[in-house]
């Protein structure tokens, strides 16, 4: 399992990149879902917006854009706008690193099968990342 951090455009570093390995192989374990490589790429707002421009045709800001490219064994891009995990969490109340956590798994979650484009998904999402979360 290959798992990779990445920064476009801002200067961004995992404290402990050790620690969200660990957690990752947890969840593969945890959801039986074997991962051949994921890279994880932190970037700013208009970064992730210009994807979602380009590769989405949606035209607003997003926390989290995930790539499948390959399902078994995964094989995954994911991006995450650091300013909206920052401002999430001012929003919630909740430290960065919960909000950053909840992101990091709400992207897995995705490649391992789970949605949350209806209110009954989004709701099992939630939980789910709650659990992963408590997993770290």
């Amino acid at each position: 399992m290959d798992i990779h951090y990445f920064e476009e455009d801002i200067s961004f570093s995992l404290s402990k990149p050790q620690s969200f390995n660990i957690w990752i192989a947890k969840l593969s374990e945890n959801y039986q879902k074997e991962i051949a490589n994921i890279n994880y790429i932190f970037c700013s707002d208009e970064y992730l917006l210009e994807i979602n421009k380009e590769h989405l045709d949606h035209d607003y800001y997003t926390d989290i854009i995930t790539f499948p490219l390959q399902s078994d064994p995964i094989v995954s891009d994911i991006f995450i706008s650091i300013d909206r995990v920052r401002d999430n969490a001012d929003q919630a109340s909740i430290s960065f690193d919960h909000e950053l956590k909840r992101v990091m798994a709400h992207g897995l979650l995705h490649l391992f099968g789970f949605g949350d484009k209806t209110e009954e998904e989004a709701i099992l999402m939630r939980a789910e990342e709650d659990r992963s979360i408590a997993m770290f």
